[in-house]
């Protein structure tokens, strides 16, 4: 085969592989968006194990985040579903931003629980970062004609010493953390101390119990 041939050939087989660099292009742009939460646009859970995982592997000092919105219910049932969907999404707004500033990543676990990763300059400025998360998720969420409160219990774990824990650990900890922010009223923990012996789901503690009431009693 002279040069012409070689040529031609290539001129022939460019359109096929246009077709196909853009074929794939599509395919993976499709799973992305299957792998994202409709309702708020951040990444649902696999998609968000993937990036929580890279982070981990990094290495600067990476805070895993489990969020869990209180009152939530309440809202649902005072304000229909259209409003807690409202709820939903501009807590998503806010915790993106916060994880974004912080060069992390947020996605929604389902119902009224998230999750994060950020990177943090020290262990001694993780507190500051979460009470900036807290402040902006506690803001009320204007819906219609009313505005509608927003609580949540948000947990932490930090890790810098190596080896490095698995994301199902990491997400663990800060479940409990999590955990022991709602039995308080809501806020925010750091998880710290052994890792408690308790069975668990994808990484979160299984069968623990509902939300806590806004203040005023809200259920």
């Amino acid at each position: 085969m002279d040069a012409f041939d070689v040529l031609s050939a290539g001129a022939a087989a460019a359109p096929l592989l246009a077709g196909w660099s853009a074929h794939m292009l599509w395919m993976r742009q499709r799973l992305t968006r299957a792998r994202m939460d409709a309702l708020t646009g951040l990444p649902a859970r696999e998609l968000f194990t993937h990036f929580a995982r890279r982070d981990l592997r990094g290495l600067e000092r990476v805070a895993v985040l489990v969020v869990d919105l209180d009152g939530f219910k309440a809202v649902n049932d005072r304000h229909g579903h259209a409003a807690g969907d409202a709820v939903l999404v501009a807590v998503a707004g806010r915790l993106r931003r916060w994880a974004a500033d912080l060069d992390g990543t947020a996605a929604r676990l389902g119902g009224d629980e998230f999750a994060a990763t950020a990177f943090t300059e020290s262990a001694a400025y993780l507190p500051g970062h979460l009470r900036a998360l807290e402040a902006a998720l506690s803001e009320p969420v204007a819906f219609r004609e009313t505005t509608l409160p927003v609580g949540a219990s948000i947990g932490a774990y930090s890790h810098t010493r190596l080896p490095r824990i698995d994301l199902s650990t990491a997400l663990r900890r800060a479940d409990e953390a999590m955990y022991a922010a709602k039995r308080e009223g809501g806020g925010w923990r750091i998880a710290d101390g052994p890792i408690p012996e308790m069975t668990t789901t994808n990484g979160r503690r299984t069968g623990r119990p509902g939300t806590t009431p806004l203040p005023g009693g809200a259920r």
